[in-house]
């Protein structure tokens, strides 16, 4: 750590101060502030900038630590508090956690479990600077129109040069092709790209996924009255509403290659046929198309025609998954938990770390959209203002499904030993694997457990032993 960032350990107990410095410092944890008064805590934080985390003992004297955290919590908002008390009650950590904890460890605590609690708080501040500093960067003028990202919940570095490239193509009227797995946020982008154009016309969108031709051609184009039955009047399409403004297709890759042609050459020519004319009609609304699908291989397979591919993909972006992003789940989950109490007018729920440990190491494969609806789902459920770590157990491992965010070893391709000279004894790959699951997990025993496929009792026996061979 930093040597201007310092701990903040409000403790009485001159035995347990010196414990947790200690601790601490086996940690690399070395800048230290002690406090045995209560009533000190708070000058000294409009004093001191430098105070990285505050561990806090509930039961100090003047001044009890439950009355002392909220006044932290709401003055000092960015500072993670641990509570550290030997009050073993669970109203009391959840009262804790809903005043603002970051954490609450009861006495004795081990020192992986206190060490694992400090760097997770303190890679909290490093994400509030950060995001911070991304803030600046954004309303100092790297970027021209930071309004229009605003509804897109991110940190990335890769997300922001999106945003630049968008603005760098905003006043261009020529297509852009969005690509990126389900759920990545694809017509939040085409969103952005509308309003960072400023064109005067409005925002239309259409899923043209299941439209037989027939049904694309009407919804696109429109029809005339009589043109087919059923057909009792006339009919403005799509096309034309978003005249002045931008037209968003989305999952393109499923129209039909009749469907593919009257977009192309609407798209060569800038105008269109309604069902039932033979009067053409021309519109100016600018194209987005968006994809889930890789293009080139159904390209490659006859069923996407590329010269409408080359045409929609003048300007394209590749949107980045959730996985490649995993420092935006954080943000978000903070964002859905807000949205989904406004949404089911609940107080706001409030969840343990070890909810964000364990969803920072899912592969997300339905991406932002899956973790919207997991976090939805734990707070509709909450009862206890607090989301429980459970829930979003049984969504990650429902339906028995393996863990997501290994990549799979099977087969000869992925044969982890094949380049070994000597195989590593069954003792030596326990031990790595056991080392390797913790570290992922935080050292949270029961995500490793689940990493491994076995139970937290087992995981531990193993520990145990592990650490009884070692110290042979």
């Amino acid at each position: 750590m930093s040597g201007h960032r310092s701990i903040l350990i409000a403790e009485d107990e001159a035995e347990v101060l010196e414990g947790f410095e200690l601790m601490l410092n086996s940690g690399g944890f070395f800048d230290t502030i002690a406090c045995s008064n209560s009533r000190d805590i708070l000058p000294l934080l409009e004093k001191r900038e430098d105070i990285e985390v505050i561990l806090l003992d509930l039961l100090m004297p003047s001044m009890k630590g439950w009355e002392l955290l909220p006044l932290i919590s709401e003055k000092f908002p960015h500072i993670p508090v641990i509570v550290v008390t030997a009050l073993d009650e669970l109203e009391m950590a959840v009262s804790c956690m809903k005043a603002g904890a970051f954490d609450y460890l009861v006495k004795p605590v081990e020192k992986m479990r206190l060490l694992t609690c400090v760097r997770r708080a303190v890679e909290k501040r490093s994400v509030y600077r950060e995001n911070m500093a991304l803030k600046k960067q954004i309303l100092s003028g790297s970027l021209a129109h930071p309004a229009a990202f605003e509804p897109i919940i991110t940190r990335s570095r890769s997300m922001l040069a999106i945003f630049k490239y968008i603005e760098a193509i905003a006043s261009s009227s020529e297509s852009v092709l969005i690509t990126g797995e389900t759920g990545v946020g694809k017509e939040l982008i085409a969103r952005a790209i509308h309003r960072v154009s400023e064109v005067n016309g409005p925002f239309i969108g259409v899923n043209v996924a299941g439209l037989d031709d027939q049904s694309f051609s009407d919804a696109l184009f429109g029809h005339k009255k009589g043109a087919f039955t059923g057909a009792d009047m006339d009919r403005d399409g799509l096309v034309k509403k978003a005249s002045e403004g931008t037209l968003f297709l989305d999952e393109i890759s499923d129209m039909t290659l009749r469907s593919q042609i009257k977009l192309l050459r609407f798209l060569q020519e800038r105008e269109y046929f309604q069902l039932g004319s033979d009067l053409p009609l021309k519109s100016n609304a600018r194209i987005l198309a968006a994809s889930n699908r890789n293009v080139d291989t159904l390209i490659r397979k006859g069923k996407f025609r590329r010269d409408l591919y080359y045409r929609l993909k003048i300007h394209q972006i590749d949107l980045p998954p959730l996985r490649r992003r995993m420092e935006d789940v954080p943000l978000l989950v903070d964002h859905f938990v807000k949205k989904g109490c406004r949404r089911l007018n609940k107080k706001k729920s409030l969840y343990p770390e070890a909810v964000l440990t364990l969803l920072q190491t899912y592969a997300f494969p339905g991406n932002i959209r899956e973790l919207e609806s997991m976090v939805f789902d734990a707070v509709s459920r909450d009862q206890a203002g607090v989301l429980s770590l459970d829930l979003f157990k049984k969504w990650i491992f429902k339906d028995g499904r393996e863990w997501q965010a290994g990549t799979s070893i099977a087969g000869e391709s992925h044969n982890l030993f094949k380049s070994l000279d000597t195989l590593p004894t069954l003792k030596q790959v326990t031990r790595q694997l056991v080392r390797e699951a913790m570290n992922r997990a935080d050292n949270n025993q029961s995500i490793a457990s689940r990493f491994l496929g076995i139970s937290q009792p087992a995981l531990s026996r193993r520990m145990k032993n592990i650490e009884k061979e070692e110290n042979r």
